[in-house]
């Protein structure tokens, strides 16, 4: 017996190509309302898997980059207009920052020769902070971005740990580490016989903070004691 594994949009690709080889997918969104899954519990179908909050976390990433950065007057949200999934997270981070009084401008990109453009409004506009929106796109772009937010001394918030990694000021998202573990259990059920429709869609709930202190030290940035205590991991 066979099974594929699938990630991000590529779970409904394998979806649409086959209905007889399992497939364990992780998930960034919402699984029944992208159509990966019937339901949760009983997902129905050859798919199976692992859903991250990848969508959700816009707001308390917006939380976070203010509590850095409590005297930005205008933050920078960065979004990417050709996923959908990220607009209306974006949308959400619209309403927290109307209920936290924090003035935001949204600007979009949606391909590699408009970072640089935007980049330029965030200067023009004087934004204090950025938020870079989760999408898969902007994190295999991550080092452009880390390089663009370093340059103009930007203090920004990402998903992915990577972005952290790569000397950006941190990030907040789910964690990596107990999804896969999870997809390869699934994997090896399934190769002893056990249907996808028949195993649950587990829903990611760690989430990591990642503090970059060298680069909030470039920037002239005190992280302050609070999210120090919080922090997953703190990068020197």
């Amino acid at each position: 017996m066979n099974v594929l594994i699938a990630a991000g949009g590529s779970g409904l690709e394998a979806k649409a190509a086959t209905t007889t080889i399992p497939i364990v997918a992780m998930i960034g969104g919402d699984p029944v309302s992208s159509g990966h899954v019937a339901s949760l519990n009983r997902p129905g179908g050859n798919l199976t898997g692992v859903a991250l909050f990848a969508y959700s976390l816009g707001p308390k990433r917006l939380e976070v980059l203010r509590e850095l950065t409590p005297s930005a007057k205008l933050i920078a949200v960065l979004a990417n207009p050709a996923n959908i999934l990220a607009l209306s997270d974006t949308r959400d981070v619209e309403a927290a920052a109307r209920a936290a009084g924090q003035q935001i401008t949204v600007l979009t990109a949606t391909s590699e020769s408009e970072f640089e453009p935007a980049f330029a409004a965030m200067v023009q506009q004087r934004a204090d902070a950025l938020l870079v929106m989760a999408d898969p796109y902007f994190n295999n772009r991550r080092e452009q971005l880390v390089a663009l937010a370093a340059r103009h001394a930007i203090p920004a918030i990402y998903e992915w740990r990577e972005f952290a990694t790569s000397g950006g000021l941190m990030s907040y998202g789910s964690s990596l580490v107990d999804p896969w573990r999870q997809v390869a259990i699934y994997a090896g059920r399934t190769l002893k016989g056990a249907k996808p429709a028949d195993l649950p869609v587990v829903q990611s709930s760690k989430f990591d903070l990642v503090i970059n202190a060298e680069t909030a030290r470039m920037l002239g940035l005190a992280v302050p004691p609070s999210l120090l205590a919080i922090a997953d991991e703190v990068i020197e």
